[in-house]
């Protein structure tokens, strides 16, 4: 088991100050988030400051970027990182990719599983293993001339990640990606009675097992030497439950642990703008 410390982008100095802490303390790798700019600037930077950590996106938005163009970044990553770094793609959510982004997002399932085959495509095309001829349902490759072709390195086989909650997800995630990146809001019993039957399905259909399958899983945490240390990342840690749980999709995590009618309640709150309650 690997721990890693999950955290956003930043300035070139932030991440590399927080990357220089989290190598010096033990943690084996940082996670990138993408919430209000893209990750693949702070991987960099930390991988010049921290050179032993472990580095990931968790997540990058897939749909708004080509395949081609994400593998190649992760290809390049690679490199830089000398194989420390895992590609962890998602789908994030409609409003998101159509609205904010311009993408198309419909079906999120199909669309993310062509996804990563287009990105594995690409990298066999790299290696030099097979010519470039991705021609699924919503992506096409099928030109990669030698000059547009990446320079070869050491560290070519990489890995991809996808986050996955729902069992659509997690079942093209055990038929085609590496890990899963588990949503922050889940239990032990979501981990044991949801994710696990869906991943078991998808691997058997591609003649895998659940071990071939990593599993990113965040918590939420509130670390301090004291009560008062803890209790501004407790308060936040309530908001973050309290904001995911306010979503219809995520009700059963509650309605499961016997707290029925939870996100609902949370909902009602959110609109009224009582975010104390």
């Amino acid at each position: 088991m690997h721990v890693d410390v999950m955290t956003q982008p930043g300035t070139w100095d932030e991440v590399q100050r927080l990357a220089t802490v989290a190598e010096n303390v033990g943690f084996s790798g940082m996670v990138m988030i993408e919430t209000n700019q893209p990750p693949w600037l702070s991987i960099a930077a930390a991988t010049q400051a921290a050179p032993t950590l472990d580095l990931a996106t968790g997540i990058a938005v897939a749909f708004p970027r080509s395949p081609m163009i994400t593998a190649q970044t992760a290809w390049e990553l690679a490199e830089l990182t000398r194989g420390r770094f895992r590609l962890g793609l998602g789908s994030q959510v409609r409003a998101h990719v159509e609205r904010r982004y311009g993408a198309a997002f419909h079906p999120p399932v199909a669309r993310l599983r062509d996804y990563v085959l287009a990105v594995k495509a690409c990298w066999a095309a790299f290696r030099d293993e097979a010519p470039l001829q991705h021609e699924g349902s919503f992506y096409c490759h099928t030109l990669l001339p030698t000059m547009g072709r990446p320079r070869r390195h050491d560290h070519e086989h990489l890995t991809v990640d996808i986050a996955a909650v729902g069992p659509g997800m997690v079942r093209a995630a055990g038929e085609v990606a590496d890990g899963i990146h588990v949503h922050p809001l889940h239990s032990l019993h979501y981990l044991q009675t949801r994710l696990r039957p869906a991943l078991e399905e998808g691997t058997a259909a591609a003649g895998r097992t659940v071990d071939d399958v990593a599993l990113i899983v965040p918590v939420f945490a509130a670390p301090g030497n004291s009560p008062e240390e803890r209790a501004q990342l407790v308060d936040r840690a309530r908001a973050q439950i309290a904001f995911y749980g306010s979503t219809k999709n995520y009700a059963y995590q509650f309605d499961d642990l016997g707290f029925d009618g939870t996100s609902g309640r949370l909902n009602e709150r959110l609109k009224a703008g009582d975010l104390p309650g």
